[in-house]
């Protein structure tokens, strides 16, 4: 006897549709499970074979052979218990699905026939749709999570006991001949519910009007956050540099609805979706490991890969508190990120590809000693030239050349008088102000922000005038600035202009695009 089910794993974070083909024969009693699967879907076979005697169904006593197509692409989790128990039921006849409803069943078993939830709920959903399945069979604790995705009917089924009427039970049981339908009855789970999500501007955002001062650096982070541009901000302790990116997120425009599924989606893979009843995430990722993070664990990896922070900062902000703390090896696994937005993680089976577009915030001390403050005069460093250059040079020229803005935060003058200046609110409506023009601009074209122009399309949408670009000539042969950076600065100086609502890059906003370039310019002395 010949049965299929349809079940989905994850791969990478998308989800992949998985047959499930039961062949049922005379034979010595033994279950075979073909098709690439891991270890964990090899002991599926005593986890399915426990729950189906435990919740009142016969298991086959025959030579059960079950193959994972497509076969040559390597299933891992335990996500397909589910669909294997379904298959053998159907296959032998216990069991009869409704006729003309296509349906996707995900979960893990345990022994006595409840299922427990599974990571990566809403990109496996999300597959089905998109493959024309109409229905998807779930765990309680995965199915707000499957009610994201629309047009896609979700069954919450606690118990595979639950399906089949209680009446027909203990006939199962008993060994009688019957094929029973699937109970829908108190299982279906309403899908598309609006969830209540939280408000992106609620309190619980520090306000930059907190911050005294420091405008210069405030200006260059709503610069920042309008164009999605990578950002340094450099200066000794004390002077606000975290204060300052903590607080970017609450400036930055809202995900969109593709954006905010490519971000759910992630958490979903990574086992980091927090509470699906509140809908798709809206507000903007803000990841902030610590400096003794490792290359895998900035970037993603593992035996079976998993999403790092680069990519849980999708489309939002990677902040790298003290830049040159970190190691040099987790520092460069950044260059592929930062100029492709996505990264790659090879395995010896398979290449795995998370989405990784995010802006990189970061802030470092101009020295070992952090600059100390100034004290009548006089600097209270301690650190001899060669420290200095030894410790910026922690920083590689090409990742360097990657950050669009480099800012120096001064400590404040002991005199000068301090006001708050510009509220998040302010800024966030300048920044929501630029980021519509730029959606306007490229609204036929997949890009979304003035960072992810290149080539033709830079020197179509970022072309500014004549005595513009003769100043930025100048500039890049004074500063000896590469080509990518020139590249950049066209980049920012389209976004400043996209603040001010100009619709031509003019020399003063090239003029102030160069002054973001710090590092560029300075040398250890």
């Amino acid at each position: 006897m010949y049965g299929k089910s349809y079940s989905a794993c994850l791969y990478g974070v998308d989800g992949v549709i998985v047959e499930v083909e039961v062949d049922i024969t005379n034979g010595l009693p033994q279950t075979a499970i073909i098709g690439l699967p891991d270890s964990a879907i090899r002991e599926a076979t005593d986890r399915v074979k426990a729950a189906i005697k435990n919740c009142g169904f016969r298991f086959p006593n025959r030579r059960i052979t079950i193959n994972l197509a497509p076969a040559d692409l390597r299933k891992e989790g335990s996500s397909l218990d589910l669909a294997i128990a379904l298959g053998i039921l159907l296959t032998d006849e216990q069991l009869e699905l409704p006729k003309g409803r296509r349906f996707v069943a995900v979960g893990e078993l345990s022994l006595d026939g409840s299922l427990r939830p599974v990571p990566g709920v809403l990109a496996m959903a999300d597959c089905a749709r998109r493959q024309g399945f109409d229905a998807i069979l779930i765990p309680p604790g995965s199915a707000d999570e499957a009610a994201l995705v629309d047009g896609l009917e979700v069954y919450s089924l606690p118990h595979l006991r639950l399906l089949v009427p209680e009446s027909h039970r203990q006939e199962l049981a008993s060994g009688k001949e019957k094929c029973y339908p699937f109970d829908e009855a108190g299982l279906r789970f309403i899908s598309g519910q609006p969830g209540s999500e939280v408000d992106r501007h609620s309190s619980d955002y520090e306000d930059y009007a907190d911050v005294l001062g420091q405008e210069h650096a405030k200006r260059a982070l709503t610069i920042a956050a309008a164009g999605m541009h990578n950002i340094l901000l450099a200066g000794p302790p004390g002077t606000g540099k975290t204060m300052l990116i903590k607080r970017l997120p609450g400036i930055m425009p809202e995900l969109g609805e593709s954006e905010a599924l490519e971000t759910t989606k992630i958490l979903s893979a990574a086992g980091r979706l927090q509470n699906a009843r509140q809908g798709l995430i809206r507000r903007r990722p803000f990841r902030s490991p610590h400096h003794t993070i490792t290359p895998s664990g900035l970037a993603g990896g593992g035996s079976i890969p998993r999403p790092g922070e680069v990519s849980l900062a999708h489309r939002g902000v990677l902040f790298l508190d003290e830049l040159p703390e970190f190691s040099r090896g987790a520092l460069e696994v950044l260059r592929q990120p930062l100029e492709d937005r996505t990264v790659t993680i090879s395995r010896a089976r398979a290449a795995f590809t998370f989405p990784a577009h995010f802006m990189l915030a970061c802030s470092m001390n101009p020295c070992p000693c952090g600059g100390g403050r100034e004290q009548d005069g006089q600097s209270s460093c301690s650190c001899s030239p060669l420290a200095i250059a030894r410790y910026r040079s922690r920083i590689s020229g090409p990742l360097l050349d990657r950050i669009d803005m480099q800012v120096e935060v001064p400590q404040p003058a002991p005199n000068e008088r301090l006001s708050p200046g510009a509220s998040s609110a302010e800024l966030r409506s300048m920044v929501e102000a630029a980021s519509l023009r730029q959606r306007e601009r490229y609204r036929s074209l997949s890009l979304q922000c003035n960072s992810e122009l290149s080539g033709a399309l830079l020197r179509k949408y970022a072309a500014p005038g004549q005595e513009a670009m003769m100043m930025l000539e100048n500039a890049i042969g004074a500063m000896g600035l590469s080509m990518r950076s020139r590249d950049r600065i066209l980049k920012l100086a389209l976004t400043i202009a996209d603040l001010e609502g100009s619709d031509e890059i003019r020399t003063e906003h090239i003029a102030e695009a160069l002054q973001y370039r710090q590092m560029d310019r300075r040398m250890p002395e």
